[in-house]
This record gives C-alpha cells, structure tokens and sequence, in this order.
C-alpha cells in the first residue's frame, strides 16, 4: 500500500505517552465490545494500542485479524498501511459478512478521495493524524455503541434491517419560486421547531447544492456534507448516512450540509438526492429539505419524496406572479393541493397588497403570515433561527404555528400547552 507514508519516527501521532495520563484508570468500549488494532507497522500498533488502556487484540495485516471475527462486536482501528485498494475491499467484504465489525482508519494525510473510497468501502469513520485521542475514543466508543449484540445479528446476511418497525419518517420540502422570498429561513426555523418538539431524530438537508446557506445560517462547522452522503448511498446503511450528519447542538436537529465546491452540484443527480432522503426517513421522523427556487433535476426528484410542500412568498407582485406559475408547474406533476402550505413572507409589510385578495387569486390559503421583522435579518448574521434568539416575536409564532400542522397529535397538544405556559406565565 502506500509506501510515501514513514511512520518510523511517529512524528505525525505525536507522543502517545504524553497523552495517556489523561486517560480513565480502564477503558471499556459501550456494549463490551472488543478492540483491535490493525497496521503492517508495529511502531504504529504500539502507538495506537497506547492510547487505550485495557485488553487490545493486534495484527499486522486484515488477513490475519480475520480469524478473530466472530459474534463479539469489536472495533478494528486501521492504521495507514490498510488505507489501499486492496484492503478496502476486504473491508467492503468485512462489512457485508460481519455486521457486527465496524473499522475506523487513521492516516497521517485525509484527502477527499481517500475518504469516499473509505466511506465506500464501509469504513465508519476517518480520522487524521496528528491524532486528537479524545477524538479517537469518543468515535470509537460511539461506533461500538452501534453495533449488534448478538442476539439481533444474522452473520453473512446481505439486507441491512430497518431502523424502524416499517414506518418511515414524513418529508417536507420547503420551496420556492423566486429567490430571497426567505425560504431558507422558513426551513431552518420550520426544522429548528419540529427538532424541539419531536421524540424522533428530525433531520435537515440543504439542497441547494451550489450555495447552500443552511450550515452558516445555524453557525455549524460541517465535517462532512452531501458529497459524502452520496459515497455511502450503495451501503443500503442509513447509519452510515446518520454519522455523516452535523448536530445542532442547541436543537439536535440533524443536518446535512450542501457541498463545499459549487462545482460538486453538477456531479448530484435526482436518483442521489433521492437516496439520501429514503435513507434519511429511514431513522427520522421528519425530514426537511431546503429546496433552490428551480425546477431542476434535484427539486423534481425531492418533490417527487415529499409528502408535504411549503410553498414561501413574498408579499410583492413578482413573487405572486411566480408563485402563480410554479402552482401550474406542481399541477403538471399531479401534486395534489392537500400537500401544498403557503407561507407568506413580510406579510405586514406596507406594500399596499391585500393577503386576502392574494390567497383568491392563487387559490390557496395561507398556512401561516409571517411578519416583517429586523430580528429575523439578525438572526441570520448571528446563525441562530429566530425561533431561538427572538422566542416572543411574531415571526417565531408563525414558524411554531407551521409546525403544528406536521406534528402528531401528543406533540401538537404539547407544544400548544408550552405555548400557553409561556403566555400565561
């Protein structure tokens, strides 16, 4: 494999030694499961071995590791030289034949082909040196956590179960027919609240894949994005998706990033797009999907999943006359009118246009006005949605108001008694 990297001197690790202070008496991986080391280099296994104090099994070469693989669950942590083609199809075969194996590669350089034949291959995670250790436990801890006992395992099985009883997550795609009528608002915001409220995952995929604002607009630092969503897709593994995920700390909302490189869009198709949503519904009870404001390849197909659309309009003539448009547009595609909620946008502004005239002349009632407002513009600079950092305004209202409508009736009673509490002090 490799033969640039020379780990001999383990300067790209750093001192292992160094660090193992820090370390618990005893570490235990979650659910008991075992942990092995794997590299051609002993310098490397020593070092990697090091960093975790308890019983850790080791073996020069996958080949030689194989035999171990039985019904325990285990974590095998890939050193460098398991990084080539070779390797990682045994690990593909790995993953097919051993449910309960999950491999984690470290490399002294991650590039971003290196990661999707990783991620191909059914690694489930990679990390690069200098080696961060509390990173590494705490990835190598939660993959354990993942793994089957071997009660709920099949060995050699090729389906991957469901993560649900067969019930599949409600998809909701937030559109537009004309740019900066505050659509990405509405889906942040929209998505911020069902995360609040809901008992499943809620998750949310920008799908503007050429300038997707989601990850900025709630002040996350995204490690992975759409691209590597893609890479996993042949998995059949909605984990595997799920772990490419940003959290939302504040929230827990979940979120899928769009690509970093304008220039990756053109290499997403529908069918992609599609993929990630039915893995996505998979585990979450609500997906929502940032959609551009184009019928492209990406929308249709999106549109095609949802079983809701939230239409966004401005409250001005170019963005009725679109938004008039756009609904002949979803007609054509035997969209029915139940899925459709209208939000409009800015509706108390001062621009001499009636909102109950403008719903006659579309034909659909507003789900919810949002009002214009500054917190909104500041919320966005500060990466907070509104619903976050301005709860008592009338724009929040509104978005919790939407929300009701895709929540279950416990949830739905919920929030309106949070509502409440809060009104009545």
């Amino acid at each position: 494999m490799n033969e640039d990297y020379d780990f001999s001197n383990l300067d790209d690790f750093g001192d292992a030694e160094s660090v193992q202070s820090d370390l618990e008496p005893e570490h235990r991986l979650a659910g008991g499961a075992a942990l092995a080391i794997v590299d051609t280099d002993e310098g490397v296994r020593n070092y990697l071995e090091g960093l975790f104090e308890g019983a850790v099994d080791s073996a020069s070469t996958l080949t030689e590791m194989e035999p171990q693989l039985g019904l325990a669950s285990r974590v095998v942590v890939l050193g460098p030289s398991c990084a080539g083609p070779s390797d990682l199809a045994i690990v593909e075969q790995w993953s097919r034949t051993f449910p309960n194996v999950a491999t984690v590669l470290v490399t002294p350089e991650l590039t971003t082909q290196l990661l999707h034949k990783a991620l191909r291959a059914g690694v489930k995670d990679v990390l690069s040196a200098p080696i961060d250790q509390p990173l590494l436990i705490e990835t190598v801890d939660r993959i354990a956590d993942s793994l089957p006992v071997a009660s709920q395992m099949v060995v050699g099985g090729d389906d991957q179960a469901p993560m649900s009883d067969g019930e599949v997550g409600r998809v909701i795609s937030v559109f537009s027919t004309k740019g900066g009528s505050g659509k990405s608002v509405c889906a942040t915001n929209l998505a911020s609240v069902l995360a609040r409220r809901s008992d499943a995952p809620v998750v949310l995929i920008d799908g503007h894949m050429q300038f997707g604002d989601v990850a900025v607009m709630m002040k996350l630092q995204p490690e992975h994005t759409a691209v590597d969503a893609i890479a996993v897709l042949d998995q059949n593994d909605p984990e595997s998706i799920m772990r490419l995920m940003s959290v939302h700390e504040p929230t827990g909302l979940l979120v899928l990033p769009a690509p970093l490189e304008p220039t990756f869009a053109d290499q997403i198709t529908g069918e992609q797009v599609k993929g990630i949503i039915s893995a996505a519904r998979r585990f979450a009870g609500h997906v929502i999907i940032d959609l551009p404001a184009i019928f492209n390849e990406v929308v249709l197909s999106s549109l095609e999943l949802s079983d809701d659309i939230v239409l966004v309009a401005g409250l001005d003539i170019p963005n009725i006359k679109n938004l008039k448009i756009g609904l002949s547009t979803l007609s054509l595609l035997s969209i029915p009118d139940e899925k459709l909620h209208l939000v409009l946008n800015r509706s108390n502004s001062k621009v001499k246009l009636d909102v109950g005239e403008v719903e006659r002349t579309i034909g659909l009632d507003a789900a919810t006005h949002v009002p214009s407002d500054v917190v909104v513009p500041i919320s966005v600079n500060r990466g907070s949605p509104v619903v976050l950092s301005a709860q008592k305004s009338g724009v929040a209202r509104a978005f919790e108001q939407l929300a009701l409508r895709f929540l279950d009736g416990a949830a739905a009673e919920s929030a309106g008694s949070s509502s409440k509490r809060k009104f009545f002090g």
